[in-house]
């Protein structure tokens, strides 16, 4: 697979394939290289910025010229034997500098060529997730009620469209290799993957003909879900279902309220908002988080503590040098690359470069 990506999308969408065994060369502009080499800091001590590291694991790099014939050649030669091409250069970029997708997908009948775009294939606007954020509808329903639009923590228009790019990747490499009739070109673009992403908030609108609004932490559909504050610490109730209602009354000792008919529906509990959400305001605020959490653990109420990104990574697999372990299984097989770090062996190699490249010897799986 060529990765002629930069930023993020694109690069988590060739690392997660990476992960799964893919062969990954990643072109990188001379001197610069990808621009989240400069986003930082926090830097590692080898001068790598965190950004750059936490999407392009697994891969092996190399720089190259665009305005040079013997790198475009260079280029052209390893799409002459990938599998898989990523790119997000702004629509007719590649084309000017000889390397034109209809014409390479010609060339190589098995070749798969996604191209990723903040607004389609067509736009030459740049695609940049806090603008698609703003424009797809995500920060019109984020951030408390009587606040301004917010956006996400997480680059997630970036991080959703960069998973739509790989299952689609994946479901053209599987029908390519069983003789299914499937186009080899594939557009994902932020807008579309970022739009699709709103899911049941966009089917309220859809349905009830009315736009939708700010909820801050809690859940248009549903109540009670959302954060509370215990004596302590915030933590959440997600109550999903009317046998869960109940439970976490009775764990909350909310009989009343357990107890009273027009609850006994998310539909009546909807009705009666206010009401609910005051009576667990004040009830949790008698107690540790741990204490609730612990009754309502013990009930079968879906609910946590609110925890630092620091708390939740004690949960999983995961090194400053590589990242957070694969979610979707794979390993990790070579750590982020310093820029041109491949240079002479790729272009010595090319593809057969990997059989040369030595595995960390402590895989992370």
């Amino acid at each position: 697979m060529l990765d002629l990506s930069r930023v993020l999308a694109g690069p988590l969408c060739t690392m997660m394939l990476a992960d799964l065994g893919a062969k990954v060369i990643k072109i990188e502009r001379p001197i610069s290289g990808d621009d989240t080499r400069g986003w930082g800091p926090p830097f590692d001590a080898d001068g790598q910025s965190a950004y750059f590291l936490s999407v392009n694991r697994n891969k092996l790099s190399v720089s190259a010229d665009l305005t040079l014939q013997d790198d475009i050649e260079f280029i052209r030669s390893l799409i002459r034997d990938a599998d898989v091409v990523v790119d997000n250069f702004l629509p007719g970029t590649l084309a000017r500098y000889g390397l034109d997708k209809a014409a390479l997908l010609l060339d190589n009948a098995r070749l798969i060529w996604c191209t990723i775009s903040g607004f389609g294939a067509s736009s030459t606007r740049p695609g940049y997730d806090f603008v698609v954020q703003a424009e797809s509808g995500w920060m019109s329903v984020s951030g408390p009620e009587s606040g301004p639009p917010m956006k996400a923590g997480v680059a997630f228009a970036d991080v959703i469209t960069g998973k739509d790019a790989a299952v689609a990747i994946l479901a053209a490499l599987h029908g390519r290799d069983r003789g299914v009739a499937s186009s080899r070109s594939i557009d994902i673009s932020l807008s579309h993957s970022a739009t699709a992403a709103l899911v049941n908030v966009a089917q309220n609108v859809l349905v009830s003909g009315s736009d939708a609004g700010r909820w801050g932490n809690a859940h248009p559909n549903l109540v009670p879900y959302q954060l509370f504050d215990a004596a302590d610490r915030p933590f959440v109730i997600a109550v999903g279902t009317d046998g869960q209602w109940k439970a976490a009354a009775r764990a909350l000792d909310l009989t009343t309220l357990a107890d009273a008919p027009d609850l006994d529906t998310n539909a009546g509990r909807l009705a009666r908002r206010r009401d609910v959400v005051a009576a667990i305001t004040a009830r949790v605020a008698e107690a540790k988080a741990a204490h609730w959490i612990a009754r309502l653990d013990e009930a079968g109420v879906p609910c946590g503590l609110v925890r630092s990104v620091r708390e939740a990574l004690k949960d999983v697999a995961c090194a400053a040098a590589t990242g957070v372990a694969p979610a979707t299984g794979g390993s990790v097989r070579y750590p982020p690359p310093s820029r041109s770090a491949h240079e002479k062996l790729v272009r010595a190699e090319y593809w057969s470069a990997f059989d040369h490249v030595p595995i960390l010897a402590s895989r992370v799986v």
